[in-house]
């Protein structure tokens, strides 16, 4: 049986978060990130993100205070967006999106998010060249943690209802996509 939940998975500055955010606006749902439990584990933890992913490949306590989160979450919940690399295997009954971007432009995008913040800890890299080269190892560390643990590969589309393009698509389109596909989605058995 399909639940009013809503996945989005993607790559690192590819709007997971805005767009969680706003699709769960227009339709009055609720929101939770996956994303920020994770950094804020990591904060309690004195490590940055990419420290938090490296030091998780060996010890897997913060993954399963995420994921057993995110398990608890769908036994409960309905009508959430939720932001997030795994829920999809979580909540199997989930719409499933995936938000893809080049890496290049994703670093880009985050590097200049960071620079208009003035509350931000991590050290910004020389150059989105670099920054890009950071996010891969951590795409790499999350997915060899994901094999590991649990057997998945989050970057196999085909574990998703809906792939949209974020670098092809803004914010509006995108969101206006998830919505659009999600309506289809509920209708069908």
């Amino acid at each position: 049986m399909k639940k009013q939940i809503i996945t989005i998975a993607g790559r690192p500055g590819s709007g997971k978060s805005t767009t969680a955010k706003l699709v769960a606006e227009k339709l009055g749902f609720e929101h939770f990130s996956s994303g920020d439990l994770f950094r804020q584990i990591a904060k309690e933890s004195n490590i940055d993100v990419l420290q938090a992913n490296l030091s998780a490949e060996d010890n897997y306590e913060i993954d399963h205070k995420v994921d057993g989160r995110l398990q608890e979450i769908y036994k409960t919940k309905d009508k959430l967006v939720i932001d997030s690399r795994t829920a999809w295997h979580w909540m199997p009954s989930s719409f499933k999106v995936f938000l893809d971007l080049d890496l290049d432009v994703a670093a880009e995008r985050i590097l200049k998010a960071l620079e208009e913040r003035d509350d931000h800890n991590e050290d910004i890299p020389p150059s989105p060249k670099d920054y890009a080269q950071t996010l891969q190892q951590r795409l790499d560390s999350e997915n060899k943690r994901y094999q590991a643990l649990y057997g998945i590969n989050p970057a196999d589309m085909s574990n998703y209802d809906l792939v949209v393009d974020t670098q092809t698509n803004n914010i509006e389109q995108v969101v206006s996509q998830v919505l659009l596909e999600f309506q289809d989605w509920q209708k069908t058995d």
